[in-house]
Order: structure tokens, then C-alpha cells, then sequence
């Protein structure tokens, strides 16, 4: 049997300030500049999105 893997967005969780400070914070604790730029890039989404919906209603 084969697994069929899908594509995860982790901007679908970032719905509010306190996921976004959780997912930062997880960032920060790897020491890794490329991952924490990475993850700010997923907020940055995340932020702009919100945005988009609650203009669009």
C-alpha cells in the first residue's frame, strides 16, 4: 500500500496572534537563522491573508 503525502501550509494554523507567538517562539528556540527567516516569510502570509479575509469579509 502506497501513502499518499499532501502538501502542509502552516499559515492555516497561524489564525491569531497567540499561534503566531507560539510559532515564533518554536523559531527562535532552533538557533537557526535560516529557519527563523523562514518562519517569519509563514507569518508575513499569514498576516496578509488575515488581512485579505477580513477586507473581503
Amino acid at each position: 500500500m502506497i501513502e499518499q503525502l499532501t502538501t502542509y501550509d502552516p499559515v492555516a494554523a497561524l489564525v491569531d496572534d497567540e499561534e503566531i507567538a507560539f510559532f515564533m517562539a518554536d523559531a527562535f528556540e532552533t538557533g537557526d537563522a535560516t529557519y527563523i527567516a523562514k518562519a517569519l516569510g509563514v507569518v508575513a502570509r499569514a498576516k496578509g491573508m488575515t488581512e485579505i479575509a477580513k477586507k473581503t469579509g
